[in-house]
């Protein structure tokens, strides 16, 4: 049996993460700020992860065969986390990052030709220093991330992997980004999409993959960063015939003029993910088309 912390793990798929972890035999804690509870049989451990004196009382002397951190957001959460967990006290660290530290519409600077295949791993290197974008949300997101992969990097302390996860996707309850059900209700109401004239593919995975592919980083032995993406990128056009399918309703396209705002998922430039590294460890991907009729069914009020 091993002993697993999971940081923030107690709200949409991190819950589904912890209960697998559980289910498999591992004995879990879940740390958190005291907001959400665990589910049964699963320990709890109340601490705000920016206080480092607070995160250190919390832990005491404990030591985990691997610490999956799902809300490092910034390079200071991660430089704290990796002043407290080093000297053997985390046998892993499994970062949860995003696909968005490829976008090249976060940093400044020209926009550079993605891979065919979709993004590697080693399309980025986050020790490598990038001009910074403007300061919009996405852009600091982006930006933080990336710095928050360099402090591990930087100086390593323990066995360390970075999951770049796709767009997270699954039931109402589980959107909590709101953008699955942005297009459900749009077309619902035969109210128009905005997107590009010829949006680029993206990358997606559900939210019980998301979960499983984290169980499985955190028990494997492999290091450094990881796409996690399931088969079958879509364009925002593609998701919306499928939406419209599953609703009975045809989508309406509204272009959107150069610099426009436009719909999630609606992209003018290439970042999708390649998921080779992952398939190649032995990762079974599902496709975005098993599961994404699922994944609007759940998000659509019934008929």
């Amino acid at each position: 049996m091993s002993e697993f912390l999971v940081i923030g793990g107690s709200r949409y798929f991190g819950r589904h993460l912890v209960t697998l972890l559980r289910d498999a035999g591992h004995a879990v804690t879940v740390l958190n700020r005291g907001s959400s509870a665990p589910p049964p049989g699963v320990a709890h451990l109340a601490a705000d992860r920016d206080d480092e004196p607070a995160l250190r009382a919390a832990l005491g002397a404990r030591s985990f065969d691997a610490v999956i951190d799902q809300v490092c957001y910034t390079p200071h959460q991660a430089a704290v986390a990796r002043r407290v967990f080093a000297g053997g006290r985390a046998g892993r660290y499994v970062m949860t990052s995003t696909m968005e530290v490829y976008d090249p519409a976060t940093f400044a600077g020209p926009r550079a030709q993605a891979p065919a295949g979709g993004m590697t791993e080693s399309s980025l290197d986050p020790l490598r220093r990038l001009p910074r974008a403007a300061a919009a949300a996405a852009a600091r997101y982006a930006g933080d991330k990336r710095r928050a992969e360099a402090v591990f990097l930087r100086e390593p302390a323990f066995p360390y992997v970075s999951v770049r996860s796709a767009h997270v996707l699954g039931g109402a309850a589980q959107d909590f980004t709101g953008r699955l059900a942005h297009y459900v209700e749009r077309i619902g109401a035969g109210l128009p999409v905005d997107v590009h004239e010829a949006p680029y593919a993206t990358s997606f995975i559900h939210h019980r993959e998301i979960a499983r592919f984290l169980a499985w980083a955190a028990e494997g032995t492999f290091t450094g960063p990881v796409n996690a993406a399931s088969h079958g990128p879509l364009t925002v056009t593609a998701l919306t015939g499928t939406v419209g399918e599953r609703i009975g309703r045809a989508p309406r396209h509204r272009i959107v003029a150069d610099g426009g705002q436009a719909s999630p998922f609606s992209f003018d430039r290439a970042y999708a993910l390649d998921n080779g590294r992952a398939t190649r460890l032995g990762f079974p991907f599902g496709h975005t088309d098993a599961w994404l009729p699922g994944a609007i069914d759940e998000t659509a009020p019934p008929r």
